[in-house]
């Protein structure tokens, strides 16, 4: 078992970031391995993904029976790498962040920001890369003396050779690396891939192929422990340093006061520039009285049914968390399976994931649709982002969906993909107009009209535009946020599904 001084204060708990100098390298088959891996050995893993990724954190979830976490510095701010790493890795022996693309890659534009070598460096960490090896031999030593050289301050601490070839390669690649001074702590073998069944937006989650994906983890994690230096992975883990200041608590975030709001910039101009501070622009959380960290649970605590299942499996952990914070009764429910809302509903959020392909099933589901529909114009609150916009839309793809929105969603060729800065337009359950929240797109879908008579969000990039439905107590929209940014998004939400 893998110890780190003041583990409680998880300030010292041992942690490696797997990179890769690009996509397609090999991060998730090793971090995912290298955390089964671990995991089998008895190590209580903390598993965390740098970027936006709903999909990878599924498997790391399986790989270690514990909730992945995601780490993205664009959404939530330079400032909440380490506390919320710190929230998630609470109680574990060693933490293992899978990067995001290559590792200094980051938000078009913005420089290192959110790039997997800005997360390693906030977290005192050092990096492994993952090298796909296939296609070269002496040039290795290149390719990794420029990955070592490029930022001192990212501390490439070894190498993770993938898609050797044979012996005889293998020798080739670890006789140009002792130049570098890089040990290579794994070498796996050219081999049929890991069966991870990918599609129109990456691999399928976790919650649609559920037996599949266990093998998956298996296969992964053997693959790992048949090629890398485990003992010497741990070592480099130790090697991280101490990181300074609290982990991140839902409770103690809702006490925090949030700054006044904006004034709505869409009326006819162009929105104002976002204040600038360490790390770029930052999101500002919505106005309203602060509430207790610790709230007191009691009989009528309002219901909040949170969507999951096969297709609404994309939400981050710490939205829930801060739900419950607020004072709500988070329960989970599942559009496919379930005809009825949780017992005692008094508000619904709906996020993200590929209702396109479950369009028959879900519209099949009647009952369920009407009764979403019947919250919708009681006026209580119902978030709904990307996939749960496409289902409170009129239908998608020809297929009658809730019917809460007057607009039509169909499939696209066009992969719509990237991290936007988003001013509310109006007043919604979720912010007051003029609150600033950074988001991210990623889908392959079109709703018609792209917004309502008020709509839910400004953007300036890729165009300047408004997006999004905020009709009563609804608020749909393409834009993926994350309510660690902004905590008073889940005391608005609750509060309101107390006074509907």
């Amino acid at each position: 078992m893998v110890t780190g001084a003041a583990v409680g204060s998880v300030r010292s708990v041992p942690r490696l970031v797997i990179a890769a100098p690009a996509s397609g390298s090999g991060k998730t088959t090793v971090a995912t391995g290298l955390m089964a891996a671990l995991s089998a050995r008895g190590t209580a893993v903390s598993p965390h993904k740098v970027g936006p990724d709903y999909i990878d954190p599924g498997y790391h979830a399986l790989a270690t029976g514990r909730v992945g976490r995601n780490l993205d510095a664009y959404l939530c701010g330079a400032e909440l790498m380490a506390p919320l790493f710190a929230h998630g890795a609470r109680g574990c022996d060693i933490a293992v962040v899978e990067g995001v693309m290559g590792l200094f890659d980051g938000a078009s534009g913005e420089g290192e920001l959110a790039s997997t070598a800005q997360v390693a460096k906030l977290l005192r960490a050092p990096v492994v890369l993952v090298v796909d090896a296939s296609a070269q031999a002496r040039s290795v030593a290149a390719l990794v003396h420029g990955f070592v050289s490029f930022d001192p301050e990212v501390r490439v601490g070894g190498v993770i050779l993938n898609k050797v070839a044979s012996d005889r390669h293998e020798v080739v690649l670890r006789e140009a690396l002792e130049a570098t001074g890089v040990p290579v702590l794994g070498v796996l073998r050219r081999a049929a891939p890991v069966e991870t069944p990918s599609r129109h937006l990456g691999l399928v989650p976790v919650a649609e192929r559920a037996a599949a994906a266990v093998a998956a983890v298996e296969a992964m994690g053997a693959q790992v422990a048949q090629g890398c230096d485990l003992e010497g992975l741990v070592a480099l883990a130790c090697s991280a340093g101490s990181l300074a200041g609290a982990a991140w608590d839902a409770g103690e975030a809702l006490v925090s006061s949030p700054p006044p709001p904006l004034p709505s910039p869409f009326s006819g101009v162009a929105p104002p520039e976002p204040p600038v501070g360490p790390g770029g622009p930052r999101p500002q959380a919505p106005d309203g009285p602060a509430v207790a960290a610790t709230p007191v649970k009691r009989a009528g605590s309002p219901v909040v049914a949170l969507a999951g299942g096969a297709a609404f499996s994309f939400s981050y952990a710490e939205q829930a968390e801060l739900l419950t914070a607020a004072g709500a009764e988070v329960v989970t429910f599942d559009p496919l399976r379930d005809e009825e809302l949780p017992e005692g509903t008094s508000g619904v959020v709906i996020g993200g994931g590929f209702p396109e392909v479950y369009a028959s099933e879900l519209s099949a589901n009647e009952a369920l649709r009407k009764r979403i529909s019947g919250v919708a114009a009681s006026g209580a609150p119902v978030a709904a982002e990307c996939a749960g916009l496409l289902y409170l839309c009129r239908e998608l793809d020809g297929m009658p969906m809730c019917g809460v929105l007057d607009a039509s969603a169909r499939m696209s060729e066009r992969l719509t993909l990237g991290y936007r800065d988003a001013v509310a337009v109006s007043d919604s359950v979720l912010s007051a107009s003029g609150t600033r929240m950074r988001g991210h797109e990623f889908h392959r879908t079109v709703v018609e009209p792209g917004a309502g008579a008020s709509p839910a969000w400004g953007v300036r990039v890729p165009e300047r535009r408004v997006e999004g439905f905020v009709e009563g107590g609804v608020h749909a929209s393409y834009l993926h946020t994350h309510w660690a940014s902004a905590p008073g998004v889940a005391r608005r939400f609750v509060e309101r599904c107390r006074t509907s």
